[in-house]
């Protein structure tokens, strides 16, 4: 494994660690020329998953991207990231459950945002906003007043 820091090939496992459900391995890794630590993530490839957008096509599923989009609406908020990995395995643990292996970019959508309204509300009236594409102040209101409501 190259270090990300010196680029030196060799490292040595320090700690390994299965996933909660199970789909990937996390290995914290130690660089042999600087000494610096770093973690890995390593899952069985299998057929791509893929995510049909709104217009129709269709794209590999990707938990980075998902990943940093939560990252986005999380900023400054205390979220850990592990919780945030969390919901990315959920929804990755829903694609491997389908037969067909897509899912949808509105269910993809829901599953986050119902994941982050009980995680935060501020994280989730971000991503919501993005999400549905607020056009102006009167959306944003409205989605306030439903959170509201639900307390």
């Amino acid at each position: 494994m190259r270090c990300p820091f010196c680029g030196f090939l060799e490292s040595k496992v320090i700690d390994s660690r299965e996933s909660k459900a199970g789909i990937s391995i996390r290995r914290r890794r130690a660089c042999l020329s600087c000494k610096r630590r770093f973690t890995t993530y390593e899952k069985i490839e299998e057929i791509p998953y893929m995510v049909v957008k709104k217009d129709g096509t269709r794209q590999p599923f990707d938990t980075q991207k998902l990943l940093r989009g939560m990252m986005r609406a999380c900023e400054k908020r205390p979220i850990q990231i592990s919780q945030l990995e969390e919901i990315v395995e959920e929804v990755e643990s829903l694609l491997q459950e389908r037969p067909d292996k897509e899912i949808g970019v509105p269910e993809i959508g829901q599953l986050v945002m119902d994941r982050l309204r009980d995680l935060d509300k501020v994280a989730y009236v971000r991503f919501a906003s993005v999400y549905r594409e607020f056009e102006d102040v009167a959306e944003f209101r409205q989605e306030l007043e439903n959170l509201m409501k639900d307390k």
